[in-house]
Formats: structure tokens, sequence, C-alpha cells
């Protein structure tokens, strides 16, 4: 059984949504944790504060920037375990700003698998996603599925797990990569849509969405943690790309109703053209396969779309006021 207690753990990203639950659970674990989040000016920790004062306390938070070699280097040291989760992850803000975002995601990268190499560090833990694939060819979509930049995000991303994987072949770095399909939950903003649809049905009569004919595989956040937890501990699999899904889509015409139904309202769904992304860019359908996640890291998912969803909606309409269902967030 491998043992977190005391092992020294970096998490970059870690005001984020994903990364926030993952710091939760590792301190719950024992680890010592260090949280590298992007610095501001009004020394804000993203959803990091929304930990409870008791997990707080125990944190070792540094701000800084994944672009800083400097940074990502002393925050670096002295690390047994690194969980890249800094991004920035938008596509729409993709769209906006390229450069940033490639920057962002491929040299930041760059940043932490060049300090775990040459500071010795035992496991990095890449993060990836499943945007990655862009529009399935075939599904579900398992690790050998092409990969098809459809987004400067997706491209950014792809760039990124490409580097990890020279690092891995090149410097034998003990890497390896996690590629998390649509995973939603409690904390998460109005950026992705489950959290929108929920904001907008307890407050509005009308529901604002992009397209509802894509369709998408839903994974509730404590999963994704614990498939983090399962991949920084697994044997034999460095070097490797592994999915976490639910080998299960849904259209978010058909997430939409669901959602309304566990509400119990039924607004007028209008589509709203701001939040369509161009043609040639739309990713239509994402549904892993999760059969490589089973076989070697022994991580299936345990929470159901319909209770993920109702501990979703509990959580948001307790803290609607963190929510602007008027406004589309980027």
């Amino acid at each position: 059984m491998f043992a977190w207690q005391g092992r020294k753990v970096l998490v970059t990203g870690a005001g984020g949504f994903i990364a926030s639950h993952l710091v939760e659970r590792l301190v719950g674990e024992g680890a010592q944790v260090r949280a590298f989040v992007r610095y501001n000016s009004r020394n804000e920790i993203g959803l990091l504060r929304q930990l409870s004062p008791e997990v707080l306390k125990q944190l070792d938070v540094i701000s800084g920037d994944l672009r800083d070699m400097e940074a990502i280097r002393a925050a670096a040291q002295n690390m047994d375990t690194i969980f890249h989760l800094g991004a920035l992850i938008a596509i729409p803000y993709s769209y906006q700003h390229p450069r940033e975002v490639i920057e962002t995601n491929i040299m930041g990268t760059l940043n932490v698998l060049t300090a775990a190499r040459d500071l010795g560090v035992r496991r990095v833990v890449h993060t990836s996603t499943s945007e990655v694939y862009g529009t399935a060819c075939y599904t579900p979509i398992d690790e050998a599925h092409p990969l098809q930049g459809q987004s400067p995000y997706s491209a950014s991303k792809i760039g990124a797990d490409k580097i990890a994987e020279s690092f891995y072949r090149s410097f034998n770095l003990p890497v390896v990569t996690l590629r998390p399909f649509n995973t939603y939950g409690p904390r998460q903003s109005a950026r992705a849509v489950i959290p929108t649809i929920i904001s907008q049905t307890l407050t509005r009569n009308e529901v604002h969405l992009g397209s509802l004919d894509t369709w998408r595989d839903f994974t509730f956040v404590t999963d994704t943690a614990e498939g983090f937890i399962c991949v920084a501990a697994a044997d034999n699999i460095l070097g490797q790309e592994i999915n976490l899904g639910n080998n299960a889509a849904i259209s978010i015409g058909e997430l939409a109703e669901k959602i309304f139904a566990l509400i119990g309202r039924k607004p007028k769904i209008v589509t709203e053209t701001q939040r369509l992304r161009p043609e040639k860019s739309e990713v239509m359908k994402l549904h892993a396969s999760n059969q490589k996640a089973r076989e070697l890291i022994g991580w299936s998912p345990q929470v159901s779309l319909d209770k993920g969803l109702g501990l979703t909606i509990e959580w948001i309409r307790n803290h609607l006021e963190l929510f602007k269902p008027d406004q589309y967030t980027v």
C-alpha cells in the first residue's frame, strides 16, 4: 500500500478546480503539500480559499508564474512528487489570446519537466485533457486515438503532452500523462457547462447555451482526484498516457434536460451565438475508454452522473453568490 504520509508534494495550478480537490485529498492522506498558484497583487489563492482552515494551515502556498523557470525550480526543491495541473484552460480564451495560452501551457510544462529532471523527482503526473483528441474518429476513445488540435488550447496541450513524452524517452524522466475527460462538481466555475446550466436554471426562466448537439463524457471531481492519486503511486506505467472518464457520453441538450428534472424547473433553452465555437473548432463527441485506467492503476469512477449532479446542484444552490448567471464567462 502506497503511503503519502510525510511525502513532499508539489501541486501546480493549485488554485484551480481539480487541483483544489486534489490538494484537499493529499492533505487528508498526510502529504506535505506545496501549492503553487499564479501570482497576483491581491494575494488571491483561487479555489484554495474554499478549503477548511484546518487544511489551509497545512499548506505551503507559493506564488509565481509557470513561465518563470527560477520560480518553478525553487518550488520543486526537495519534492517527492509533482502533480502538474497548472495551465490556462478556457477554450474561448485561447481564441482571444493564443500566444499566452501556448506560452503558459507549453513553456510552463517544459519548466516543470526540466526542474523535475534536474532535481531527481520520483514521479511527475502531467495533466492532459480529452480536448487533445478533437472530434472522435471512433468511440469509445482510447489512448491510441489520433490527436487533433481543434483549438489553440488543445494544440498547446498536445505540445505539452509530447514534450512530456520526449522527456521520458530522452532523459528517462519518471512522468505519466493523465488525460481527464470533462470533470465537474463543487467549486467549478460557470466557465464550464454544468455550472452554467445549474446556476441559470436556479435563477432564470431562460438558460443560454452554445451547441446542444455536442456529446461529453463527465467524471465527478472526487473520482478525478482519485485518479491522480492512483497514477502517482502505480508501478510500471511510466511514459504512458491514461484516460480518466466514465465510458459514457451524453449530449449537452440531454444533460440540460436531466438537470432541469433534478432541480424541478423547466426554463427555456436559448442558443447564444457568442457561446458557439467556430465550426471547424467544435469538438462534437468525446466518449472515453477507461479500460487502461482500470487495468493499470485500478481506477474506475464511483459517482454516477445523477448523484454527482445532485451534489453539484446542492453546492451551487448554497454558493449562488459566486455566480453571475446573466453574464457569459469565458
